[in-house]
């Protein structure tokens, strides 16, 4: 059964009519409500305080965190005022709520960006909660695929490379001079180095994971830029450029095949949405994911986080619908693009001069 609690540092006439909302709603639902958190908590409603947000150390990668902070003036930048809140709270959402007497309006914020509205003005209560549940359900209850199985395996003659990696260091030049960085401030202003690692283990992001590109070896491996990386710069295998074998869904790990004597560098995120395309579609020669937008591709209805296996079904099954899987380019609502093509010079002759950097949000 999913559980979930909800944190507070304050009680005030708004916060409890608002919290007792969530919590009616959730029950309702099926969720099972603790007061104090357990280890394997599923999703936490984190009120945070704006002189002092402070996050909630998660005791399992499986938790959800939803930090929700509540203001009575509304900024003149929404998104620059509550994009440093998600960062410093380390949350999978945030949500800001802007409180002016009998209106509300919720701004909902995504680590990669995602940013949609949400209004209460005179509608039916129930409605209301039911409208926030549909947003944050689908991907609070979303499954993480972020860990890693590194199995020193590599065969010697692929320890420096082939020529598919070569194609992709020279990829990884183009994706770098495109300049989609995701992260609109200095993740380091606002975290401390201790949760900059959380941050980064969580959810694959920071000042370099400014999308990923992968292209396939045989029939059932392929490579892939590793989490983080230099883009500009990816020369060592094992570190810079990952040899990805499988997914090991018992221990819900990418398997990655590695150098003896390295110290791996972790798989982007997106790995599991890559291998699953790949399985099935056997003429996708290679895949690109950026932070950007074209006009009109068809996307996904919800915004599953990144490296969700719900995510990674979606996309699929776009690609499957597609008219041609091995040339297709899907929109990731509120995030990005994932594009499939022959090979990686495909890809890039395809989209040059039509990618918008700006994400639409919905």
């Amino acid at each position: 059964m999913n559980n979930f609690t909800i944190t507070s540092l304050k009680k005030d006439p708004f916060l409890t009519w608002y919290t007792e909302g969530l919590k009616e709603k959730f029950l309702i639902e099926g969720y099972e409500f603790f007061e104090e958190p357990v280890d394997d908590i599923r999703l936490v409603f984190n009120i945070i305080d704006q002189e002092k947000p402070r996050p909630y150390r998660r005791k399992a990668q499986a938790t959800f965190v939803v930090s929700i902070l509540v203001v009575n003036e509304e900024p003149e930048n929404i998104f620059e005022f509550a994009y440093p809140f998600l960062i410093r709270t380390i949350a999978n959402q945030l949500i800001l709520i802007v409180q002016k007497n009998e209106n509300i309006d919720h701004y909902f914020i995504t680590p990669e960006q995602g940013f949609y509205k949400l209004s209460y003005h005179g509608v039916e209560k129930e409605d209301f909660f039911k409208s926030i549940y549909q947003r944050l359900e689908p991907v609070a209850a979303a499954q993480l695929v972020i860990d890693n199985q590194f199995i020193n395996d590599l065969d010697q003659s692929l320890w420096n490379g082939n020529e598919i990696t070569q194609k992709m260091y020279e990829a990884g030049k183009q994706l770098d001079r495109m300049n989609l960085l995701p992260a609109p401030f200095p993740l380091e202003k606002y975290l401390s180095v201790r949760d900059m690692r959380q941050l980064k283990k969580l959810y694959g992001i920071g000042g370099l994971s400014y999308g990923n590109l992968s292209s396939r070896h045989n029939d059932s491996h392929f490579w892939m830029s590793a989490s983080g990386v230099n883009k500009a710069n990816m020369r060592v295998i094992g570190q810079d450029i990952l040899y990805i074998k499988g997914f090991n869904s018992i221990k819900n790990a990418m398997e990655i095949s590695i150098p003896t004597a390295i110290s791996p560098k972790r798989a982007s995120v997106d790995a599991i949405e890559h291998w699953m395309i790949y399985k099935e579609h056997p003429n996708v020669g290679a895949i690109v994911h950026i932070h950007a937008w074209m006009d009109g591709v068809i996307a996904t209805e919800i915004n599953y986080p990144c490296g969700t296996i719900q995510l990674a079904e979606t996309v699929a099954d776009l690609a499957r619908k597609a008219k041609d899987p091995s040339r297709a380019i899907i929109g990731l609502k509120n995030h990005g693009l994932t594009i499939t093509g022959r090979d990686l010079d495909d890809i890039f002759n395809r989209i040059e001069g039509q990618v918008i950097a700006q994400v639409p949000s919905a």
